[in-house]
Parts: structure tokens; sequence; C-alpha cells
């Protein structure tokens, strides 16, 4: 039997509308953004590997905690994911609960640092419907915060995760983020530029997060 390529890997959905796999239908998620009744959930057998098409240009695959606790298949997916996408915002939702906690790390380094997509934590589908709400009403013509790309309301999330760098405190974060315009210049930079920033042992300790990650 023939296989069918995927026909709207690049679909933009009208505002305030999702579009959705079909394998998601009936699903936690998708109930939770019905009872919103302010988006509107359109469903395709044919979007490949992402699991949600949103109105900003931007695509969701969405990581469970069995598919993170189940080992390293994931990564596969999330390069396709990458790959397919490549004219769109790619984000990666990912379930951090409890049992997929310790996996964690080592995914937000592969996700962020190694393919530059955008990665956002969530502890349950539920929140993750709430989340994709508050994503597709914050194009909303009435909104204030309009204005503002997706990139720009994960700000905190950055810091976050720079944070999680030993050494780097909050001041020191917003150094790096000021002096570096996104996490792939971060992860480049050489420890003598980063000393005149941060100092030796912290530039030390960067070098480390991002190339020696088992140090």
């Amino acid at each position: 039997m023939a296989i069918k390529s995927p026909v709207v890997i690049n679909a933009v959905p009208p505002y305030g509308h999702v579009i959705s796999n079909e394998k998601w239908r009936g699903s936690v998620l998708v109930q939770g953004l019905k009872g919103t009744g302010s988006v509107k959930t359109i469903f395709e057998e044919e979007l490949g590997v992402v699991d949600f098409h949103l109105s900003n240009k931007s695509c969701i695959l969405y990581v469970s905690e069995t598919d993170i606790v189940a080992g390293n298949n994931y990564k596969r997916k999330l390069v396709r994911f990458r790959n397919a996408n490549s004219s769109l915002q790619g984000i990666v939702l990912v379930e951090k609960t409890r049992l997929s906690e310790q996996y964690f790390s080592a995914m937000q380094k592969f996700v962020v640092f190694e393919l530059g997509l955008t990665l956002l934590p969530v502890a349950s589908q539920l929140e993750a419907s709430q989340l994709l709400t508050q994503i597709v009403h914050g194009e909303s013509k009435d909104n204030p915060f309009r204005r503002k790309s997706v990139s720009r309301l994960l700000d905190p999330l950055v810091m976050s995760l720079v944070q999680q760098i030993p050494g780097v405190g909050k001041v020191k974060a917003m150094a790096l983020l000021q002096h570096y315009t996104s996490i792939h210049q971060l992860c480049n930079a050489g420890t003598q530029e980063l000393q005149q920033i941060v100092g030796q042992a912290t530039a030390q300790h960067i070098r480390n997060f991002f190339h020696n990650p088992l140090v």
C-alpha cells in the first residue's frame, strides 16, 4: 500500500483555531481546549510528526512522561520534527513529572541546545491545553501583549534554563543574556570571553554544562 506524504505539513489555521493530529481526538488535552469555548480544533490525519499547528506559524510536538521514561527513541522523533518544520517555530511540550524529572535535564539540553527548539515543561495534558490557549489568545487584536512574539513571551523560561548552570544566579544570567542574543551564541562562547562577564570559575561551569554534561 502506498504511503501518503503529509499534505498539510506547513498548515496555518485561522485565528482562534488549532489544527490537531487526529490521534489526539478525545484526549484530555483536546477536551481542555474545547472547554475554554474560545479555541476551535480542526482534526487532520496527515500532519506527519507534528501534533498541533497554531495560527502564529508555530507547530507543537508533545513528549509524554511515557516517551521520556521509555528511553531515547524520542530523539529521532524530535530531529524529524525539527527538520520537517524549518519554516515554522518549533515548540516542544514536555511532561515534567516526578517520574520523568530525572531525565528532564538531558532532554532540555538536547531540545534547546542541540536542536535549537523551544521547550516548555508542563505537568499534564490539561496544563498543556491551558498553555496552548494562552499562546492562541496572545495573537488577539484586543490583547495588549499581541506585539510580543512567542519567543519574547518565553524569556522567563530561557532565564530559568540559564540559571540551571552551576554558579549562575539571576544576576549572571541577565548579564549573559544581555551579551548573547541566543542560547546558541552562549553555547559556542569561548572560555576567555565568558570569563570577562562571569569570572573564571563560572565560565568553566558554563563550558562544562554545554559540552561535558556528565561533569
